[in-house]
């Protein structure tokens, strides 16, 4: 320990208490983690602390957004396997969107209590700013160390919920009611979904299935602590007692029942067909790309729509519908991204104030007797000139009364709560936009109806 009168006082990291070693550890990641083990024993040890150590850095990284103690953890899970679990699950949070021509499936990863949920996203057809949150994928550790995919094709995800908040996650009722699959990565920005066939049946699986015709294959694979007697008689004993008992148990009985319903009811169900999807990277701004990301607006139709607003890489921003696979998909394109600051000439607020906002008319946005919130025009904060060429294929009514179909002049209003609206020079209308999510989380979402 350092002299604390001497003049120029040094400490090293060892000198501190462990508690304050394990949170300053605790902002570290698990390579620098490896590395500072291999200095001394002490530390070695200190690092393998798993209920300390490993649960501050899942809490660090994951706290905010998922609960920690909730997920399983017990003889055969640690906070350490947790961590690796969570950081691969961590690759998923965002959007993705299906794979293939004519695809307008949008999927949204995001944290629930113990597990991760995937929803499809669309757009509602109330004429408002909501979004359709359908369950689709469902992922979370079991206590025993594997980790599990169920895919949800009619949207049952509340039995899964209540499931998981009893703690009691009967398998066979998720096999039957929902379909195992596999998530796999295909590189940074790809994964596949496909039926998990053998789910259920190998080793990995979650049920076992045993043979007394050949007991030491059973013992290969249940190992020398499966709680049954050691030596060879014992065990035949053991197991024609239990052919018995179970042959007059009436529950047993019923076990069995459901189990051959199950398995003739998952036998029966179409296979699912395996699905690609690829992220969606950049779908949120930046103080550097204000404009970028995944947005919804009411569009001339007054029909909800997505947009997907990407800055190109010759200095160049690209709107386009989301999901359209007709050639009419192209909203606007610029070169400039110029902002022209506040305060503006009179004749840009003239023409900002002179058109109409599209914007929902669903009473449902807004409280009885209240106000729209949107009512009123959005302070702009700065604007963007648009010089799309494209603009014909957006609206070709509207290019057709143009002189010059393959130049369209318009405007970029970017709002000071960060939000914007788009229109053209030969139209009258603004295209107001919001974003989809926020924060890891969708807004204003609503309920998926199922008749």
């Amino acid at each position: 320990m350092a002299n604390p009168s001497s003049p120029n006082p040094s400490f090293s990291f060892s000198d501190f208490p462990d508690d304050v070693q394990l949170c300053i550890l605790s902002f570290l990641a698990p390579s620098e983690i490896a590395a500072f083990a291999c200095t001394s024993k002490h530390f070695a040890a200190l690092c393998r602390s798993d209920a300390k150590l490993w649960l501050a850095l899942c809490e660090r990284r994951w706290g905010s957004k998922t609960r920690i103690k909730q997920w399983p953890i017990g003889k055969l899970v640690t906070y350490k396997q947790l961590y690796r679990t969570l950081n691969d699950f961590d690759s998923l949070i965002g959007f993705w969107r299906r794979s293939g021509p004519n695809s307008t499936t949008l999927l949204f990863f995001e944290w629930g209590p113990s597990f991760l949920a995937g929803s499809r996203v669309s757009p509602s057809k109330t004429g408002s700013y909501r979004v359709v949150k359908d369950p689709f994928l469902w992922l979370t550790l079991y206590p025993s160390g594997e980790t599990i995919s169920f895919l949800d094709p009619d949207s049952r995800f509340e039995m899964c919920d209540v499931l998981l908040q009893s703690g009691d996650l009967d398998l066979g009722l998720l096999e039957t009611e929902l379909v195992p699959v596999n998530v796999s990565f295909m590189g940074k920005n790809h994964v596949s979904v496909e039926e998990n066939l053998s789910f259920g049946h190998s080793k990995s699986g979650f049920r076992r299935t045993s043979s007394s015709g050949n007991l030491g294959a059973e013992e290969d694979v249940i190992g020398p602590d499966h709680g049954l007697p050691g030596s060879l008689p014992d065990r035949l004993m053991y197991d024609i007692y239990q052919h018995f008992a179970n042959r007059t148990s009436p529950s047993h009985d019923r076990a069995t029942r459901r189990q051959r319903k199950r398995e003739k009811e998952r036998q029966g169900r179409k296979k699912w067909e395996s699905e690609h999807f690829l992220k969606i990277v950049n779908c949120s701004p930046t103080p550097s790309r204000p404009l970028q990301g995944l947005w919804k607006g009411i569009c001339h139709d007054m029909n909800l729509v997505f947009y997907m607003v990407a800055y190109d890489d010759i200095g160049g921003i690209v709107c386009r519908r989301f999901g359209d696979s007709s050639r009419l998909r192209s909203v606007f394109w610029t070169s400039n991204t110029k902002f022209i600051e506040s305060p503006f000439s009179p004749e840009e607020e003239y023409i900002y104030d002179s058109r109409i906002h599209l914007r929902p008319l669903a009473a449902e946005d807004f409280g009885h007797g209240q106000p729209s919130p949107w009512m009123e025009n959005e302070l702009v904060s700065r604007i963007v000139y648009i010089n799309s060429n494209d603009y014909d294929l957006a609206v070709p009514s509207l290019s057709r009364a143009s002189s010059n179909p393959h130049v369209m002049g318009g405007r970029i209003w970017q709002y000071e709560n960060g939000t914007f609206g788009f229109g053209f020079l030969c139209d009258n209308q603004i295209i107001d936009l919001k974003q989809i999510a926020r924060d890891g989380c969708i807004l204003d979402t609503t309920e998926l109806f199922i008749d």
